[in-house]
């Protein structure tokens, strides 16, 4: 072999060593699995649908439907790709897909646990389930509406990557202006009905009420001079 063809081989290994050891990913054993979640900064992702995740999902887990292609991309862009994500499914199919293409988008580490939450139950490792709660309804809903000049209604849930974001935007904005208005939270998880009533379409999503009419709505990431702007103009 010539000299100039084995430095260019040396050199094409190198470069491929290089780009591999740029992320980390894998399949885990649900033991495995479990210990990784001990770590600091980790971020849990379950990719199944909302209705699956409300049956019994890992604690602190973030969701996003991997089904749901625009859902998907929205919720993990929210995510940091630098902190390593572990991912789960059901079975371990979606959550293996999932995987893969957020190592596409530039994520440096994320594990999928092998037999989802299937296997995760079966061997009697500690899951949360949320707790029933009635539905909010739509003349439950109207009536808080009515009951304030100013009302700032918030369609979120604790298990939406940007709802989380918009928690301590949320907080200050309390700070500043909580005696200018109420806060209205409808679960996006149980609230459906009035989801529908409000023509939701994703989360999360703010609505301004003033006086009992619809006066602004933005959905998604919302700087806190926007809300007050909308709030107090």
């Amino acid at each position: 072999m010539k000299l100039s063809t084995l430095l260019f081989v040396s050199i094409f290994a190198i470069a491929c060593s290089s780009n591999n050891s740029n992320s980390q990913t894998g399949v885990l054993s649900t033991a495995v699995f479990q210990q990784k979640l001990s770590l600091p900064n980790i971020q849990i992702l379950d990719v199944r649908t909302a209705e699956e995740y409300q049956t019994g999902h890992i604690k602190n887990a973030l969701q996003a439907d991997w089904l749901n292609k625009t859902q998907f991309a929205d919720r993990i862009q929210h995510l940091n790709k630098d902190i390593p994500v572990l991912v789960y499914c059901a079975s371990g199919v979606r959550s293996g897909q999932a995987m893969k293409a957020m190592l596409k988008e530039g994520f440096k580490e994320v594990y999928n646990m092998e037999g989802g939450m299937s296997a995760w139950k079966v061997e009697g490792k500690p899951f949360a389930a949320a707790a029933a709660t009635a539905e909010m309804t739509v003349d439950a809903f109207e009536s808080k509406i009515k009951e304030t000049s100013i009302a700032l209604v918030d369609i979120g849930a604790e298990w939406c990557p940007p709802c989380k974001k918009m928690e301590p935007v949320l907080a200050q904005l309390q700070k500043d202006l909580g005696n200018k208005y109420s806060l209205i939270k409808v679960d996006g998880g149980n609230d459906i009905t009035v989801m529908k009533y409000l023509q939701f379409q994703a989360l999360p999503t703010f609505i301004v009420f003033k006086n009992g009419n619809e006066t602004w709505r933005k959905q998604g990431i919302v700087s806190l001079d926007e809300l007050k702007k909308a709030i107090n103009p």
